[in-house]
């Protein structure tokens, strides 16, 4: 099963959810999002399975400091993919992949019911 971990290596959820792969022995890629950039068929994907609500981090920084015409015009799936692909830092973080079943977010929970 190939497993791949999405975001930024200094977020802490991200360090919190590579640490407990790591100590669950997990071989997880990273994907660096910010270095890497991401694929529109990618985050289309996401969106496709999770919707643009739970992606779009609307608690984070970098929505709150978007225009409010910007934020605006984040009112379906499109418009949340062109924003996503142009400012990664809004997507909520991390997005894990598992042989293409997406989860978003962390917690010892959540990981513990995706990998038993």
């Amino acid at each position: 099963m190939k497993t791949t971990l999405y975001g930024i290596p200094n977020c802490d959820t991200v360090k919190k959810a590579r640490t407990w792969l790591a100590a669950h022995g997990i071989d997880a890629g990273f994907h660096d999002f910010k270095k890497h950039g991401l694929d529109h068929a990618v985050v289309a994907a996401w969106l496709q399975q999770l919707g643009w609500e739970v992606l779009v981090n609307r608690k984070g920084t970098t929505w709150r400091k978007l225009p409010d015409e910007r934020k605006a015009a984040v009112t379906d799936g499109d418009a949340a993919l062109a924003l996503m692909l142009e400012n990664p830092s809004v997507i909520k973080r991390p997005v894990l992949d598992r042989d293409g079943s997406f989860s978003v977010g962390f917690s010892d929970a959540q990981y513990a019911e995706l990998f038993k």
